[in-house]
């Protein structure tokens, strides 16, 4: 299992700035997320925190795919260009 570190570096502007380090088999790597507000509304609702929602959303990730094809910087909504059930999925998860 690997290990996900999701720490804040910034908000405002209607939204939110991460740093994610995942660890995993001796390696590790690192991304800067950027998660909107409302697109974080739009898949919790309220259930959850931001935070929680990014690191949700690594695991999801690392559930289709090896850590070092995570892209190393993206907007969180950017992943349901390449995995269409991603909201669907990650909304059930809370």
């Amino acid at each position: 299992m690997a290990g996900i570190a999701v720490t804040e570096i910034g908000h405002g502007g209607g939204g939110f700035e991460y740093e994610v380090v995942v660890e995993e088999g001796g390696s590790q790597t690192v991304h800067k997320v950027r998660l909107g507000r409302e697109y974080y509304d739009r898949l919790t609702e309220g259930r959850t925190s931001p935070d929680e929602l990014v690191k949700k959303s690594f695991e999801f990730l690392l559930e289709n795919e090896p850590k070092e094809s995570i892209l190393g910087s993206f907007d969180l909504s950017v992943i349901e260009r390449y995995f269409p059930e991603y909201p669907g999925v990650i909304k059930k998860r809370f």
